[in-house]
């Protein structure tokens, strides 16, 4: 019997081992295979062979964000789907639910996370942040107040800053499409 399981050793030595999938790849391969996602939202993999590491743009065509594109990075840890992946915005952008760090209030992204939600779960959340920016659970103070009070100055706002402008002296990035 040892000889056996030495033999198979020394036999597998020369061969190439394929790298193990681990439950979390086995996941997000579902999870993206069963994406219908509207025209308004592109993925990127700047790594092909990483699926764990994405890039998923959404290009509103209605509401306050409507003509920007707006970058978030997905990255989906091993222990997927008991853990919600890390997502970033990549712009520093005005909004009440989006920290200038690229921070993002969204519930299914913390406490309301379950492993039944899926990637797509996660894109139409932060699609539907851009349609309906959420003032009561803000990161963003002072975007929040502006959106309760005025909603018109909100507006303005919105739009000055995603052309790269500045709103209340902090400066916005660019994110019209070209």
């Amino acid at each position: 019997m040892i000889k056996i399981w030495s033999m198979k050793k020394d036999g597998a030595s020369g061969d190439k081992k394929k790298p193990k999938v681990s439950a979390a790849q086995i996941r997000v391969q579902k999870d993206l295979g069963e994406l219908d996602m509207p025209r308004t939202m592109k993925m990127t993999f700047p790594d092909p062979e990483d699926m764990l590491n994405f890039e998923l743009d959404i290009s509103p065509d209605e509401g306050f964000y409507a003509g920007g594109t707006f970058k978030f990075s997905f990255s989906v840890n091993g222990n997927y789907p008991h853990d919600p992946p890390k997502v970033k915005c990549l712009q520093k952008i005005y909004h009440p639910n989006i920290q200038a760090d690229g921070n993002i209030c969204l519930n299914i992204l913390r406490e309301d996370w379950k492993p039944v939600l899926t990637l797509n779960s996660v894109m139409v959340g932060l699609q539907y942040l851009l349609l309906e920016p959420n003032a009561d659970d803000p990161l963003n103070k002072e975007a929040a107040e502006d959106l309760r009070s005025n909603r018109r100055n909100f507006e303005t706002n919105v739009h000055r800053s995603i052309r790269g402008g500045a709103v209340n002296g902090v400066q916005y990035d660019s994110v019209m499409a070209t």
